[in-house]
């Protein structure tokens, strides 16, 4: 029988080890999640020390936003290219890297190396790149696809972000599929080998199931980084032009430091993580019927 003394002993033991990470999850986390959803029900500009109550009205005037939805829209068609270009190009790089390739260690630390760079960082590498190389490569060797800087083509301009966001993250996520790889039981391919399997039978009814649980990982993370990002946008277009892209992440931070109405900024951070919230929980919940166990 555990006497009060020694559940009172372990309870401090936890605390001494548990109490300040806790605390400040809860000081950092916890507590300023909850004090945004109370600042979805005032009027607060941002900068004004008093704040009135105005009930659900901030959420209506989230649903009549329509540059809101524009941008959320806008968001939704970035993060269908970035999580589809990204984890095809991660796959396939960890195929090829896991294949005894001469130097796949140096290849793997080389596509890794982006996601170590910061998103401003990025954003800036990257406007150099189409507002000058690109465009003098194109100029001199009269490519006309690359004879204008993409980033003032409103057409263009969208293809951009795609294309940063994937040289960004291919790496992180090439990792993660490595991992997966090396993990497929050998003995299952040696067998299936004998057993008259082709490589493109072994990928897909073999490798590519057991790889499930590599594939929900990096989706999730592909869709979590493609709706939350801002760095990258305000970095590498600042949302032109013509707000052409413009994400929903740019548009909730100017809608709420820009044009001081934080209380309907706040309300559609709020919206918007509710909705990433099911979208996440939905690909991990279909995906989870989808293992299969070696």
């Amino acid at each position: 029988m555990v006497t009060d003394k020694g559940v009172w002993s372990r309870l401090r033991l936890r605390l001494l080890f548990t109490g300040p990470t806790l605390f400040a999850f809860v000081a950092v986390m916890i507590v300023p999640f909850l004090y945004g959803i109370y600042l979805t029900f005032t009027n607060w500009d941002g900068i004004s020390t008093t704040q009135s109550l105005v009930g659900f009205q901030n959420y209506g005037s989230v649903f009549k936003d329509a540059e809101f939805w524009k941008s959320f829209g806008l968001t939704l068609k970035y993060v269908l290219f970035t999580v589809v270009f990204i984890n095809v190009l991660a796959f396939l790089l960890a195929y090829l890297l896991t294949k005894g390739l001469k130097g796949q260690s140096f290849f793997r630390a080389g596509f890794f190396l982006p996601n170590l760079l910061g998103g401003i960082v990025l954003g800036f590498i990257w406007q150099f790149i189409f507002n000058n190389v690109l465009v003098f490569l194109g100029q001199k060797m009269g490519i006309g696809l690359f004879s204008t800087s993409w980033l003032s083509d409103p057409n263009r301009a969208f293809w951009t972000l795609v294309i940063v966001a994937v040289w960004q993250y291919a790496g992180y996520m090439m990792v993660i599929y490595v991992a997966g790889l090396t993990g497929v039981p050998g003995d299952i391919l040696e067998a299936a080998s004998i057993d008259g399997a082709n490589g493109w039978l072994k990928m897909t009814r073999m490798t590519i199931p057991l790889m499930v649980p590599s594939f929900i990982v990096c989706i999730f993370l592909s869709l979590q980084r493609g709706f939350m990002v801002y760095d990258v946008n305000l970095a590498l277009t600042k949302g032109g032009p013509f707000k052409s892209t413009e994400l929903v992440s740019m548009h909730v931070y100017q809608k709420a430091f820009l044009s001081r109405d934080y209380g309907v900024g706040q309300a559609e951070a709020l919206v918007l993580f509710l909705i990433v919230a099911v979208i996440t929980l939905l690909q991990v919940y279909f995906s989870k019927k989808m293992e299969v166990e070696a």
